[in-house]
Parts: structure tokens; sequence; C-alpha cells
């Protein structure tokens, strides 16, 4: 297993869409493998194979309930349906996330209270998860990344104005921006 570097925003791959996963390979299986490792060492609680270079629909999660109870996997060419976004601008406190391509930010966003994801495992069984709150938003966020959508670009104009800024002075939105979790040392 290896730590694969973390896309910055701005590079090409993660702003195309993915492409599905044809056969469970021992290729993919590797890769997985090393998202987790990526994941861990960042420290996510997700991370889609776009925002390590590579272009297909797959992402892998982990996250710890308030009770300390691990939920963690991966899924592979999901689908995502989720409950209609409540009105209003999100709350600060409690609706801002970062992104491992956009490392050290945070911005508020609203985000679906409720989603549902079915797609396949590692070993081609389906996959169906149905979860709300702060494992909709990782659901939803790591799904956007399948899809060449990045969080910042779906910010407020406002957040949007100071993202560009963070871009302009870390020199990023270029291609072939990377870090790598544990070796690289980031300027935020």
């Amino acid at each position: 297993m290896a730590i694969l570097p973390i896309r910055i925003w701005g590079d090409p791959v993660l702003h195309a869409p993915a492409e599905e996963v044809g056969e469970i390979t021992d290729e993919i299986r590797t890769l997985v493998a090393d998202m987790y490792e990526t994941m861990d060492a960042a420290p996510g609680v997700g991370l889609a194979a776009p925002q390590v270079g590579v272009g297909l629909r797959i992402y892998t999660y982990t996250y710890e309930d308030d009770k300390g109870n691990p939920w963690r996997g991966e899924v592979i060419n999901p689908v995502l349906w989720m409950v209609p976004l409540e009105p209003g601008e999100p709350d600060e406190d409690s609706e801002s996330e970062g992104c491992l391509s956009f490392p050290g930010e945070s911005f508020p966003l609203r985000r679906s209270s409720r989603v549902m994801v079915t797609g396949i495992d590692l070993e081609g069984e389906p996959v169906r998860i149905e979860v709300d709150g702060w494992r909709a938003r990782i659901m939803q966020h790591e799904f956007d990344h399948l899809d060449g959508v990045v969080y910042i670009d779906r910010i407020s104009d406002g957040d949007w104005k100071t993202a560009q800024k963070i871009v302009k002075k870390r020199r990023w939105g270029v291609p072939g921006v990377s870090w790598t979790p544990g070796i690289d040392d980031l300027e935020v």
C-alpha cells in the first residue's frame, strides 16, 4: 500500500466527470487500498479517486459517530438520491466543510439532510447506504468529486471570492499541484 499525492483545486482531473469502473481488477483493489491509506494519513473522512489523479467513479469514506462507532467503506459506480435542500443560508458553525483538494480551509455549504447511495463494493456486491447528518454530507461531497465538482464550486459568491484569493496566494488553480499526506508540509 502507498500514500498517494492528493491533487489540489485547479487540476483538470478534479473538474471532469469520472468514468465508471468496468471490472474490479487487482489494480482497482490496490487503488482502493491506497486511497484508504491516503485518506487516513491526511486525515480525511472521504477520498474520491479523482483526488488522487484517477478519473474513476470510486470513493472511500470513514467516520465515527458521537458514540465512537466506526463507519467505513468504499462505493464503486455510486448513484446518489437525496431529499430536497431546506431553504435558507447555511449555518457557518454546523454546515461548514473542508476538502483535501482545497486543504486548510472550510466554507459553509448547505447540503441535503438525508441521502441514499447505491453502487458496488470491492467484492462486486451491491451497496445501499441510507444516511443523514454528517454521513449524508460526506456522501454528497465525495459524489460531487466524481462529477467534476469540488465543494468550493458550490459556495456563496462572497466565499467564492475569498476562495479565489486563496487560490491566487497559494498558486493553486493550475495542473499538477498536489500534496502528499505525511510527506509534504502545507502552507496554509
